[in-house]
This record gives structure tokens, C-alpha cells and sequence, in this order.
């Protein structure tokens, strides 16, 4: 490749060091593709015959088939994928192999076929999480009326319904796909074109290659084109907070489908067994997605790590990028999936749901709302009375709504009988009716508003 520089090949260490192709051999689809498109822009500028174009897409195509049919022999001594696909096209089609690589430079090539990749990967990221979304909000919709207890500190807070506690997840995940398609779209410019840092003395038409890929426009600086990886950045960034969020429900799945819980079941195809105690079902999916968290969190920091102090414009340290981000986004992806088919087939324990829900005077915020309310107490004093009530019940051993009524008015005369109507599970979350609360009727509303919403997108994208 530059033997008329140097008089002796690498060292064994310096080629294995060097040589990337066990990794970027992942994006031959892009490599060809960005070839195809080069070629047709030479074509259509004069640069190249119409003959030596008409080979080299010829070409191209037959290594497409030979790889898709596992019969092209990937080669270490030739570093990437872009020597690989090109040595190949000369014993293809000759002298016009040579002629490909003109008005361009590796360093261009790789961050299109990078771009091109990621573009793809996200975009399929985007759609799978609809899909967990969408699973969320039938599930929300199925237990709208679910009474579960609400934690704060994972203490008995308030109840709320297991709808809306699967909402919450739509919301989180619908701002994960926003993030990311934000990261596809800044990462959707072309940088063929740029050559190796300066640009190029030939009258190429970058503006017809951006198209022909499918690009928004070429990028502007071509010191920029070649060395930014800030789009691999983002990308690793929004799906770190993503694979955060996955891994929060993971650890709920596991705490919930735990014997003293027992919230939820997870089906067999998504539990294992233990080697020596026949009755576990333990649940390592959600294990491993949380475990993934730190993948995908350590490939952002680790290419952070790589670009901070690289000076313009490309450097060797960045053929780091492409390793991180693939294992970052195939743990994501795999993650998804797998979260999607916990949600879509476990089942939920409403009676053991319903018997927490009640427990830890988790209505005490009601009997203040009620004081407040009716009694007209100022809340800080309802507030204080309602401790003292929870502190009775606690020392007799019984619930709230257990306590005589006398025994109530000892406390606070202003009570009456109709206290008792707010102190039950069902009665606090059918009274949260505020923008965003608990009430059932809010839950399947929203619910149902979000399958429109995405019902709406799925067929908008099918078209």
C-alpha cells in the first residue's frame, strides 16, 4: 500500500497493532456503497471513463456477493476493509481498481462508512424501542386499575397504579428515541470528499455524493470531515441514558419476581435454572441488561478518553471508535429486545401488589389531604396530626382505617366519620387526578394515547 515509502515491511506487533479489518470488516455494506457513489460522481465529472466506471461497480458488486455469501478471505496484512475491498477489486478488474481511490483518502472513507453505519444502527435502535414502548403502554393499558405501591427511598410512599408505573417507562424511553434520532440526524453529513484533511485539487461534486448516500449536505470543513467523532460520542452518550433506563426496570423485574415480592412473574423463556437447587428461577435477563449498563457507559467514557486531547485532524487513536461504539449499540440493541419480551409476557400478581399497596400506611398523605380539605387544618398541621396517627397505628399494630374513630378525634377533634372513605388503596388513586397522576382513568388515557401516537408513527413510516 505506500511500498514505494518504505524500504521494509512492518513487524509482526506493528502489523497486529495496526491492522483494524477483525473489526471494520462490520462495515463492508457502507464501504461498497460509498465506493459505488464515489465512482459515479468521478464518472460524472470526467475524472473516470465511463468504462473504468462501468468496472468498478461491476466489481463492487461481485465482492458485495462474495461477501453476503461468506466466500471473500478477509486478509490482517491488509489492514481494513477499504484495502481489503480494493485489493480484491484489482484482481477483479485491474488497472481501473487503482483509479477508485482518486480525489479521496481513507481517512474520508472511513468516517462515511462510520456515519452511513451508525445512521442505520440507530435508526433500527429507534424503531425497536417504539416497539418496547408500544409493549409498555398495552401492559399500562391492561392494568390501569392495578393497585401497586408507589416508593420513594424503595419505602411504601403512595398508591399508585402498575399502568402508570409502566408509563413512566414510555415516557423515559420516548426521550431515549429522541435523543437518539437527534444524534442520527447531526450525524447524517457527508465527509467523502474532504481526502485526507485539505480537501482535493480535482473538480469533484461532493454535493451529488451527499445525495447519492443519502446525506443532508457534504460537511463544511474538511479538517472537521476527518476527524470529528463527536457523532459516535453522542450517539454512545444518548445510549448510555438509555441502557440506564433499561437497567432501572431490570432491577425492578428482579426485586419484583423475588419470592418476598412477588409482583411478577417471568415467563420460562426469559428465566433460568439453578445447577443445584431445583427450584430457582432466577432472573438473568434482567441481570444481564442492567450488567450491560456498564458497557455501554464504559464505551462513552473510554472514546471521551480517546478523542479529548487529539490534535486536527485525524490520528490513529481514532480507529478506537468504530470497536466502542459497536459493542455499545449491539448491547443496547440486544438489551431492547430482550426487555421488550420480559414486558410483553410476564404476569402481574394483583392480589400480592394490591396486599403492598396498603401496607406502610402508604394512605397517610390522604388522610392529611382530607384534614386539610375538610377539616380546613393548614397542611403543616395536618401533616402533624396525621404523624401522630400513624404513630397510634403503629403501636397497636393496626392499620389506619383500624383506628376507632374516638381514638382518631383524641388526636383531632375536626375528624369526622367520612374520613374513613379516603383511607383505602382503590379511593387514593382513583383521587389522583392531576395532569399526570395515578387515577385509573388518567392511566387509560394516556395509555390509550400513546398507542395512537405510535400506531400513527408506525404507519407514517411505513409509508
Amino acid at each position: 500500500m505506500w511500498g514505494g515509502r518504505f524500504a521494509t515491511g512492518p513487524d509482526a506487533v506493528m502489523r497486529e497493532i495496526n491492522a483494524s479489518i477483525g473489526v471494520d470488516k462490520r462495515l463492508w455494506r457502507e464501504d461498497i456503497a460509498g465506493s459505488k457513489a464515489h465512482a459515479r460522481m468521478l464518472g460524472a465529472v470526467g475524472v473516470l471513463s465511463a468504462a473504468d466506471v462501468e468496472a468498478i461497480l461491476g466489481g463492487l458488486e461481485t465482492i458485495a456477493g462474495e461477501i453476503e455469501a461468506g466466500g471473500f478471505a478477509f486478509s490482517e496484512a491488509l489492514e481494513d476493509i477499504h484495502m481489503n475491498i480494493e485489493a480484491r477489486l484489482r484482481e477483479l478488474i485491474g488497472e481501473a481498481a487503482g483509479r477508485l481511490h482518486t480525489a479521496r483518502s481513507r481517512n474520508d472513507q472511513v468516517a462515511t462508512d462510520f456515519r452511513l453505519w451508525l445512521r442505520g444502527a440507530l435508526g433500527e435502535i429507534e424503531a425497536s424501542l417504539t416497539e418496547l414502548m408500544e409493549t409498555l403502554a398495552r401492559k399500562a393499558l391492561a392494568h390501569a386499575d392495578t393497585v401497586m405501591p408507589g416508593f420513594t427511598h424503595l419505602q411504601t410512599a403512595q398508591p399508585v397504579t402498575f399502568g402508570h408505573h409502566c408509563l413512566a417507562y414510555v415516557e423515559m424511553l420516548a426521550r431515549d428515541r429522541a435523543r437518539l434520532a437527534d444524534a442520527r440526524a447531526r450525524a447524517n453529513e457527508c465527509p467523502l470528499g474532504a481526502a485526507a484533511l485539505a480537501g482535493t485539487s480535482f473538480p469533484i461534486d461532493r454535493r451529488a455524493t451527499a445525495r447519492d448516500l443519502g446525506f443532508d449536505r457534504p460537511m463544511a470543513n474538511s479538517l472537521d470531515a476527518v476527524s470529528a467523532r463527536d457523532f459516535a460520542l453522542e450517539a454512545l452518550a444518548a445510549a448510555a441514558i438509555a441502557q440506564g433506563h433499561l437497567s432501572r426496570l431490570s432491577e425492578e423485574l428482579v426485586v419484583w419476581s423475588s419470592a418476598p415480592f412477588a409482583f411478577v412473574r417471568l415467563p420460562d423463556a426469559f428465566s433460568t435454572g439453578s445447577s443445584i437447587m431445583p427450584q430457582k428461577r432466577n432472573p438473568d435477563a434482567a441481570e444481564l441488561v442492567r450488567a450491560k449498563t456498564g458497557r455501554t457507559a464504559g464505551s462513552f467514557v473510554a472514546l471521551l478518553t480517546v478523542l479529548k486531547g487529539l490534535p486536527l485532524a485525524y490520528s490513529k487513536d481514532m480507529q478506537e471508535d468504530k470497536a466502542l461504539t459497536f459493542e455499545a449499540l449491539d448491547a443496547l440493541a440486544l438489551s431492547i429486545a430482550a426487555m421488550t419480551g420480559m414486558v410483553a409476557s410476564l404476569s402481574v400478581n394483583d392480589e400480592a401488589m394490591r396486599s403492598a399497596a396498603g401496607a406502610g400506611y402508604s394512605t397517610a398523605t390522604d388522610l392529611a389531604d382530607w384534614l386539610v380539605r375538610v377539616a380546613g387544618l393548614p397542611f403543616r398541621a395536618a401533616h402533624h396530626v396525621t404523624g401522630r396517627l400513624v404513630a397510634l397505628a403503629e403501636t397497636r399494630g393496626v392499620a389506619l382505617d383500624a383506628l376507632p374513630l374516638a381514638d382518631m378525634q383524641a388526636v383531632e377533634p375536626a375528624i369526622t366519620g367520612e374520613v374513613f372513605g379516603v383511607l383505602s388503596v382503590d379511593a387514593s388513586v382513583r383521587s389522583r387526578t392531576s395532569e399526570g397522576g395515578t387515577a385509573p382513568a388518567n392511566v387509560e388515557a394516556a395509555a390509550r394515547g400513546w398507542l395512537a401516537r405510535l400506531d400513527a408513527e408506525t404507519a407514517a413510516d411505513r409509508t
